[in-house]
């Protein structure tokens, strides 16, 4: 039987809500484009001057403070030899594919914790537990027990990730008003049927905080892994980038590998999760269209 009452109810939810919105004078697209990218340049601008400053002031010796023009030319060689493109596409594909076990691995995880109190109560303390363990605590047994290859390097990322996929859907479930379920259990939604149209449009905000919080946990994962499990046969990424630069002295390299990581932090924020949230909060109607 297919239900469809809570997605109904849902819809009404969002229009009742909508009501209460007022709606905003509508702006050109480039007057909207910048007024959101203005604080976020002048921000950065004022940082390269107050680091330009404290590198004219000799705050520190050249080889531990470079400029920033120092910095963008390092950047600017590595870009042209390929070799942090090199760097960023080996990190990126690490993460994401690392970044999708721990959600085929959280996802369920959290279900059952969330509604099975004996699993709950036997595991969902040690899901905390492993959410505020530092993941590179992680990266000597990983070492130790997978050797020097990728699969120390995934094994990080997913005891970084999947706790935190894992606590974001145990935490939207208890905020699931109990009529939902038993409104779905009355047009015939049980079990996986239950989870499928009931449970995970309700949690779905708090499910898409723990993803995001997630994809966090990985990717300071994979970094810290990076940096330490070093082999030729595991090419080269951002972390290792960072290790070079540490083994050469090479504070400019340094830089430009923490400001690619930084880079793809937000690139994926902007591009993926912020328009996840946005439509999530459109369609329950949080957020006007347009």
């Amino acid at each position: 039987m297919t239900v469809q009452a809570p997605d109904e109810l849902a819809s009404l939810e969002a229009g009742l809500d909508a009501l209460e919105l007022h709606e905003e004078p509508r702006l050109p697209r480039w007057r909207k484009a910048l007024t959101t990218a203005w604080p976020p340049v002048v921000a950065v601008g004022l940082l390269l001057l107050g680091w330009e400053l404290a590198y004219r002031a000799g705050a520190k010796p050249t080889y531990a403070l470079p400029s920033p023009a120092d910095v963008g030319l390092v950047l600017l060689e590595q870009l042209r030899d390929g070799t942090f493109a090199e760097a960023v596409s080996t990190s990126v594909s690490r993460g994401g594919l690392g970044f999708l076990i721990a959600l085929a691995v959280g996802t369920p995880l959290g279900l059952l914790v969330g509604r099975v109190r004996a699993v709950r109560r036997g595991i969902g303390p040690i899901l905390s537990g492993l959410q505020s363990l530092p993941s590179i605590a992680w990266v000597p047994a990983a070492i130790i027990f997978f050797g020097l290859g990728e699969a120390a390097i995934y094994a990080v990322v997913l005891l970084g990730a999947v706790p935190s996929i894992a606590n974001g859907l145990v935490s939207g479930i208890d905020q699931v008003p109990p009529l939902y379920l038993r409104v779905g259990r009355v047009l015939g939604a049980r079990g996986l049927t239950s989870a499928r149209h009931v449970l995970l449009p309700a949690v779905l905000p708090a499910y898409l905080a723990g993803l995001r919080q997630g994809w966090a946990f990985s990717w300071r994962s994979l970094m810290a892994a990076e940096l330490i499990v070093s082999s030729p046969e595991l090419g080269l990424g951002l972390g290792q980038l960072l290790d070079q630069g540490r083994l050469l002295n090479d504070m400019s390299l340094v830089f430009a590998g923490i400001l690619g990581i930084l880079v793809v932090g937000i690139a994926v924020e902007l591009c993926l999760f912020a328009p996840l949230e946005r439509r999530v909060l459109r369609r329950r109607g949080l957020l006007l269209s347009g």
